[in-house]
Order: C-alpha cells, then structure tokens, then sequence
C-alpha cells in the first residue's frame, strides 16, 4: 500500500530526529572558559590596572586592557602599557605578570558572571546525554577556584587547564586528551570557544568548531574559521544537532 507523501516526509523528520538525538546522547562538548561561558573580563581588567599602579604605571581604560584579555596576563599589560606610552623591562613585564595573577586570584569573580543562557544549553545537552569538558588556558589552579566561584564545577565531566598536561591549545591534544577521559569519540565531539585557539585546536583534533560571537578574539567570529558562529546559548543544542547530523551523513 502506497503511504501519503505527508506520512512518509513527517515519519522520515521523527526518525532523523531520533537518529541526531542519539548521536547527542555519545556527543562531547568541549568548552572553552573565559570569553565563552564566562564574562571574566571586569575582574582581569581590574587586576591588570592593580598590578600597574602597585608598580608605579599608569592606570589604562578598560577598552585598551580588553584588547588583550583573550591573550593573556602579559597581552594585557602590553595592551596597558601600549596605551599609556609607559615601558617596562623584560623583567618588570615578568614582574608586573606574577602580580596580576596574584590581584587576580584574590578577586576572581567579583565582576565575572556566566554569559545568558549557557546554564540552561548546559543543564539541557545533559539532559539529551551529552557529556560536557571544559578546556581553557587558564592555569588549573585559577580554572578550579573561579569554577568553584561560580557553582558549575559539576557541570562537567572533564577538566582541563594550560597546565594540566605538558601541552595547551592549540595544540589539539588539549582537546582529544579530554574528549578519551569521558569516553567520547572522535569526531563525534564539538569545541565551543571565542578564539584562533579554539578553532586550531578543533581542526587539529578533527572535530567541528564553534565560535561564539560575544568573546574576546581580536578577530570577528565570523572569520575565525570555525563551522558554526553562536549568537546566543539558547541556539546551541539546535546547532550541536545539526552540525552533529551532518557529521553522521558524511561518515
């Protein structure tokens, strides 16, 4: 018997959802921190400008600071100090490093709140089955207390810090290290990040990419490389669905 064509197009949309829900229930969702699940910036910013003037420098705007909060406790006060027109040794920069961290950790979340959304798009990949991994540069030390801070350390099934193995993004090992200690597979993971670094490390593990819009990169989401650009988080299970069922048709 020859079925309707409406039957057939909606039963055939029913079996590929449940096909892409269960590539989601062996997914795993690689996060990066700062600038994609957490707006950490106002308390860098505050800890860069504190280092500074314990020194003797300049205080620089939050706008020159951010410039460089993507790149690290040194990019920062290059950006600080680039601003200013101040100079530093190699020594001092090194100096002026170990004192923003030390700022920093005192005051790791005073500023710093999740970005909207990420704690529901969280709670619902769970939900689905996926097992979720946090990968940043941040040492493990800074990484375990700002979670901590911030109640999510049990979101995640996996963590990792720039000092956590012999090796950081982009080196995609960060990355693949993370994906095996959960059990996931290769290439049915995805890393969520707001960097070159993110995307190099994803490419390098050959897994999809996606860039969130509101992060801290030089460089405009949109040309970083990456397979999907996020807008929000209320977008992200949809999207790991359809990037998930893409890999699924290609395999």
């Amino acid at each position: 018997m020859d079925l309707p064509a409406s039957w057939r197009y909606r039963h055939a949309a029913v079996r590929c959802r449940f096909a892409t829900e269960g590539l989601i229930r062996n997914a795993t969702l690689v996060f990066d921190l700062d600038g994609t699940i957490a707006d950490t910036a106002g308390d860098l910013i505050e800890a860069a400008n504190a280092a500074l003037a314990a020194h003797g420098f300049s205080r620089a705007s939050a706008a020159s600071i951010r410039k460089g909060v993507g790149y690290g406790a040194k990019a920062m006060l290059q950006a600080a100090l680039a601003e200013t027109g101040e100079t530093a040794s190699e020594a001092a920069l090194s100096e002026l490093t170990h004192q923003l961290v030390e700022f920093y950790e005192q005051r790791i979340a005073v500023q710093t709140t999740l970005f909207p959304g990420f704690l529901d798009a969280a709670q619902t990949l769970r939900h689905r089955g996926a097992k979720l991994a946090l990968c940043t540069n941040k040492t493990e030390r800074l990484m375990t207390r700002l979670l901590s801070e911030l109640g999510i350390a049990s979101l995640f099934d996996a963590l990792a810090g720039r000092d956590t193995f012999d090796f950081h993004k982009p080196d995609p090992r960060h990355v693949t290290h993370l994906v095996a200690a959960v059990g996931g597979r290769l290439p049915f993971a995805a890393m969520i990040g707001d960097s070159e670094a993110d995307v190099a490390a994803a490419r390098g593990a050959g897994i999809a990419a996606i860039a969130v819009r509101f992060g801290y990169a030089a460089l405009p989401a949109d040309e970083l490389g990456a397979d999907a650009v996020l807008e929000s988080f209320s977008e992200l299970p949809d999207l790991v669905e359809r990037l998930l069922g893409r890999v699924a048709s290609e395999a």
